[in-house]
Parts: structure tokens; C-alpha cells; sequence
């Protein structure tokens, strides 16, 4: 036999010996015979952290899941918000994609849907699960008719005064207009109470553009016309970011409201250097929290300001639609196990159990014996809750559009372009409104 013959025989032997033994499961079910090894699915998920649940709160979910679930394994990724748009964009050119499920924004569902990103659900979702939730819960994550997602969390920002510092300054009550919460700034200052009675979040992300939809609102402006076409140029926006830039030049806004991101706010107000904020629910308990606030029971809520000229005009409330949702991205191989996971997050239980932080997307959670016991599960719930009621009906969706992170990121520019003392209210806002038609077209 030639060597050649003599070696094909031996890999076929090898061959042979690899598919009767190598291949055999590794474990029995105890009477001798084969038992496979089946390893657990493991979903990708990205979100936040910041705002509503911490990160310890949604781990501690997850692992609870997967006790009821091991065949599924969670594995999150917390980023700062701001980097969370960008990482689904890089994440999902892959495939499979880098993430099972991905947080979606209330500003983002037009955009992930157009570039399918995200799967239909509607099949997967009764109409009794429909009626169970609060109808703005799914705002943003229906389009079309067609849901992509399911609702996580109802936010907007509130309106936080420390209460010390206004009965020091002789007020009884918070400001109702932002012409009189100058007024009150300026007293303040002179008692030396804040040197800098506000800060705001205007650094170069969106938080800028939630703060600028609740002052433009409550100027009685929009961002686009009926049209569709930039709104946010004319005379009530021009005026509101004139009145920004005044602020900040006569030092009643604290000058770092420029790069101020929304926790360095939450910090400058809890360690009790200013006298108002806007900020999301998470600031409450944050606030509440003695390891981490010098100013525990000395601040409250109350509706947000608008501008004299919207009051004059009917405006009864101002505020910004926060919203969040999760959804399955539409190339995942893990998408029944994802989806298990998303309802299991927001199901009523699991949301009861952490409304701390944030309320409940259910219904029957505002009712009756469940109105009592989520009003006394947390000590901040009867007051969190009265603020909910009290300032999410007046919470503004920003525009929903495919292009809204562009848009938006012309919008920053444009605020920090005057900011900066490089153009003027009209010439930047004209610039940005500019830009937006250009992303219309595309």
C-alpha cells in the first residue's frame, strides 16, 4: 500500500473517531443515556445611567430574571446619555448587531424606524396590555399604527426650589413667571444667599434643547409651523434665547450653565449653592439622599414658570416629554428571549417595586388600594406623584422627526454660538432653522 493510500486511510480513521467521541455530550440525564449541554442565550441590552432606576436597581432586575429564566442571561451596557445614539448607530452596522435591545429615546423612534433598527411588535402586544398602560406611555413607540417597542418610563422635568433660601429671602411662594423668578434671583443675591441663584444644563448636548423646548413653550412658541417648516426663528424664540443670554450675562444664571451638563446641576442645587433647577424625577431622591445632599427637606416642586407673554396668551403649563422605551433591535437572533426580558422590565410589578425613582406606566397603579400602596411604598411617592400629576400634562414632545440628532445638534450649536458672544439670537437660530430645512429635504 503507497504512503499516500496509507494516509488517507488514517484521516478517514480520524475522521471517524472525532464524529463516534468527540461529539458525544459531556453529561447523562443519570440512566447512562446522552444529555445535551444547552448554554444560556445571553441579550445585549444599552441604556442610560442617568435618571429614573440606577444602574444597582436594573442589574438587581436582571438578575431576578434570570432566576425565573435560566436559559437567558442579561447583559447590560450603561453609557452617558449623550453617547447612547451614537453607540446603537455604530452597534447596529454589524451583524448581527451588537445589541439584542436598545433604549429609544421619545426623540428617536422616527430615525430607528427609517433606518430599521427597530422590530414591529405589534403581533406581540393584546389589546389588554394596550388599555393597561397610560396612553402617552406609547407616544413614543407607535407610529403609523404600528408599535416598536414597549413603554419603560413617563418623565419630564420639574421644577425644583429650596425652600430655605426663599422664606430667608422673604418669598412665600416659588415663581409662576421667569420674570418673577428674576425678581426673586436678584433678592436672593443681595442677601447673599446663591451668588448665582440658578444653574441650568446648556452645555453642547440635548439636555440644552429639553431646557429651550420648556422656555419656548412657555413663550407661547414651536419648534415647527403647521407646515412643518422651523418655527423656532421667529420673534418667541429669538426672544427666548435673548432672555437666556441675558441670564447669563448679568450672572443670575450661573456662567458655567454653558458646559453644565444635567448632573453638575443636580449637584450645584443639592449641595445648596442655588435656589432653583430643572431637573428630571431622579433629583428628588438624589436630593432626599443624606450621603449625597446637604439640603435634605429643605426643597420642593412646583409647576415650571412660563414667560408673562405665554401666561397673557393662555399658557397654563410648560414642560418637556422625557420619555423613554425599550425595543428589540430587528436583526437580533435573540429577539423572543429579548423581547421576554423588555416586558418583564416594565411589567406592574417590577415597576412598583422601583417607583422610587420613577412612577408607573399602569393605569390601575393611580387607582383605588394601588394608589395607596404606591403612595406608601417610598416616603417620596405622595409628593413625587402630586408633581407628576401636576407638571407632565404640560409635557411638550420635541419634533418628531427622522433627522431630529441632527437637527438637534444644530440647534446646540446655535445656542452656544450666541452664548459665546459669536452671533446674535435671530443670526444663529436662522442659521440652525436653515439647517433644519436642509435635513428635511434630504
Amino acid at each position: 500500500m503507497s504512503k499516500s493510500v496509507k494516509l488517507v486511510f488514517t484521516i478517514v480513521a480520524i475522521v471517524m473517531l472525532l464524529t463516534t467521541f468527540g461529539c458525544k455530550p459531556a453529561t447523562t440525564n443519570g440512566t447512562g443515556s446522552p444529555q445535551e449541554t444547552v448554554s444560556p442565550v445571553t441579550i445585549h441590552i444599552i441604556t442610560m445611567d442617568q435618571a429614573a432606576m440606577s444602574t444597582d436597581e436594573e442589574e438587581a432586575i436582571a438578575r431576578a430574571f434570570e432566576a425565573e429564566n435560566p436559559g437567558i442571561k442579561v447583559q447590560w451596557e450603561f453609557v452617558a446619555y449623550e453617547a447612547v445614539h451614537d453607540k446603537i448607530v455604530t452597534g447596529m452596522a454589524t451583524t448581527p448587531p451588537a445589541y439584542d435591545a436598545i433604549m429609544v429615546d421619545v426623540v428617536w423612534p422616527d430615525e430607528f424606524i427609517k433606518k430599521g433598527y427597530l422590530l414591529d411588535v405589534t403581533d406581540r402586544i393584546d389589546q389588554a396590555t394596550k388599555d393597561a398602560i397610560l396612553p402617552a406611555a406609547w407616544n413614543g413607540v407607535t407610529r403609523n399604527g404600528k408599535i416598536y417597542g414597549m413603554p419603560w418610563l413617563l418623565d419630564t422635568k420639574y421644577f425644583y426650589y429650596n425652600k430655605d433660601i426663599l422664606q430667608q429671602a422673604g418669598f412665600s411662594a416659588p415663581p409662576t413667571t421667569w420674570e418673577e423668578l428674576i425678581t426673586q434671583a436678584k433678592v436672593i443675591q443681595q442677601k447673599k444667599l446663591a451668588e448665582f441663584p440658578i444653574a441650568w444644563s446648556w452645555k453642547q448636548a440635548e439636555a440644552a434643547i429639553c431646557d429651550f423646548t420648556i422656555l419656548l413653550v412657555g413663550n407661547g412658541g414651536t419648534f415647527l409651523d403647521a407646515n412643518g417648516k422651523p418655527a423656532f426663528n421667529n420673534e418667541k424664540g429669538v426672544q427666548v434665547l435673548t432672555w437666556m443670554k441675558q441670564t447669563l450675562d448679568e450672572g443670575i444664571s450661573n456662567p458655567s450653565s454653558s458646559v453644565y451638563g444635567e448632573g453638575d446641576v443636580e449637584t450645584n442645587f443639592i449641595s445648596g449653592k442655588s435656589a432653583f433647577m430643572l431637573d428630571w424625577l431622579s433629583g428628588y431622591s438624589n436630593g432626599q439622599d443624606p450621603t449625597k445632599s446637604a439640603i435634605v427637606d429643605q426643597f420642593a416642586f412646583a409647576p415650571a414658570p412660563v414667560f408673562e407673554a405665554g401666561k397673557a396668551a393662555g399658557i397654563m403649563g410648560a414642560g418637556v416629554d422625557g420619555s423613554t422605551a425599550f425595543g428589540v433591535t430587528a436583526t437580533s437572533p435573540n429577539a423572543d428571549a429579548a423581547w421576554k426580558f423588555l416586558t418583564y422590565l416594565s411589567s406592574e410589578a417590577v415597576q412598583v417595586k422601583y417607583s422610587a425613582k420613577q412612577l408607573p406606566i399602569w393605569k390601575a397603579e393611580y387607582t383605588g388600594d394601588n394608589l395607596t400602596k404606591l403612595l406608601a411604598a417610598t416616603p417620596s411617592n405622595p409628593i413625587t406623584l402630586l408633581a407628576f400629576l401636576a407638571q407632565f400634562p404640560f409635557a411638550s414632545e420635541r419634533p418628531n422627526v427622522a433627522y431630529y440628532a441632527e437637527a438637534s445638534a444644530a440647534l446646540q450649536q446655535a445656542l452656544q454660538d450666541v452664548f459665546a458672544g459669536n452671533k446674535t439670537p435671530q443670526q444663529a437660530l436662522d442659521d440652525a432653522a436653515a439647517i433644519w430645512i436642509q435635513l428635511a429635504g434630504q
